[in-house]
């Protein structure tokens, strides 16, 4: 059996106007993150752990800012479209760990609508999970200035099968 192991960052900063999607969720919060899609940091950086894994580039990568197609989309299609392309160069998603990094909204109250949200974008079953932490009151997450998202996937080869 053939693993690989990708990473993901992402991070925007918090923008009047918009509505929070973390995850595939709406929060309630007086502000959204700025961006060309919904901005969604946690499945943004899970996109980008996959396509790591699979060796597939990067989110900027296969759907750039520049393409009006992809103002304002819902950043779970982008997910599904990852997985998608994932698949057909021959891995499978076997799990996924995602840290959001804010200090707010609390991320624990919805964790678990979250990971539900996210697992819709994978076709098979996936160990998925969603943590948050604070930076402490430090940098630009910790003034309230954004939110960042670290992810971590692991793929195998399926074309052995």
């Amino acid at each position: 059996m053939s693993l690989r192991i990708g990473q993901g960052f992402d991070v925007h900063r918090f923008a009047p106007g918009r509505p929070l999607v973390l995850g595939g969720v709406i929060f309630d919060h007086p502000e959204g993150l700025a961006g060309h899609s919904d901005a969604d940091v946690v499945t943004h950086a899970l996109c980008d752990a996959l396509l790591g894994a699979a060796g597939l580039g990067d989110i900027g990568l296969l759907f750039p800012d520049t393409d009006p197609a992809y103002k304002g989309i819902d950043s779970l299609r982008l997910l599904a479209e990852v997985v998608q392309r994932v698949h057909e160069a021959g891995w499978r998603p076997v799990n996924a760990d995602v840290t959001v990094i804010c200090e707010r909204p609390k991320i624990g109250p919805r964790r678990r609508e979250m990971i539900a949200a996210l697992e819709s974008g994978f076709p098979d079953p996936v160990a998925l999970s969603v943590k948050a932490t604070t930076s402490e009151g430090l940098g630009f997450t910790g003034r309230g200035e954004g939110i960042a998202a670290l992810a971590i996937a692991l793929v195998e080869s399926y074309a052995a099968e």
